[in-house]
């Protein structure tokens, strides 16, 4: 399984879970689990920005999961307004965990949709020791239950994106850089969509400095 992206299956609450998961050959290597965007509207483990946030980790050597939300792809069930997702999401970090027993730090992210699931999860797992959540929608979802955030993170989102108003960004950004303890670190894209339509190069380049500087402190 070394070296090489594959396929899997992971048992869910109600059912299998179709994931990809890239094992490092580094020992004790960190953990991360990606979380994809709305299934009912389109989102799998397969969106090009969740491709691209699993490579980077690689990149860095991570041991990493994406995994198909349940009745996305291959996966079982139908889709449950969030709950179920969290369920889903719970099962596929006991997987990787238990794959990787000996892992150095673990991190979640999260794009869109996912990025609510993601910071659910981080409320209730002690062991996530960062988090990097890509276009949250506070106006959408409400992020309030972050009161306090347990641990430090990134936040990455465009300065363009049409489905999020930049006052509703600034009072969660105000909400989480005001806790101390913690450094939630918020990255404007200037020429960016909620999508990164066209600005991938530039989240790639600044995920890739985030999880390289984050990585080395643990």
């Amino acid at each position: 399984m070394d070296n090489k992206v594959v396929e899997i299956f992971i048992p869910g609450p109600v059912g299998r879970l179709e994931a990809k998961y890239y094992k490092s050959k580094k020992k004790t290597s960190p953990i991360a689990l990606i979380l994809h965007p709305h299934p009912q509207y389109g989102g799998t483990m397969n969106n090009k920005i969740v491709v691209e946030t699993f490579n980077t980790f690689m990149d860095n050597n991570f041991s990493i999961c994406r995994l198909n939300f349940r009745g996305v792809g291959k996966s079982d069930g139908e889709f449950d307004n969030g709950q179920g997702e969290l369920a889903d999401a719970a099962a596929a970090l006991d997987w990787i965990e238990r794959e990787n027993f000996d892992n150095s730090q673990c991190w979640i992210a999260g794009f869109s949709f996912g990025s609510l699931i993601a910071m659910q999860l981080l409320m209730r797992r002690p062991e996530i020791n960062r988090f990097i959540i890509i276009s949250p929608q506070p106006n959408v979802y409400d992020f309030s239950f972050l009161s306090p955030c347990p641990t430090s993170g990134m936040i990455v989102y465009g300065k363009k994106d049409e489905l999020v108003p930049h006052n509703s960004m600034n009072e969660l950004k105000n909400r989480l850089c005001n806790q101390k303890g913690i450094n939630v670190q918020f990255d404007q894209i200037s020429d960016a969509n909620h999508f990164f339509s066209k600005s991938e190069e530039n989240l790639k380049k600044t995920l890739d400095k985030y999880i390289s500087k984050e990585s080395e402190l643990f």
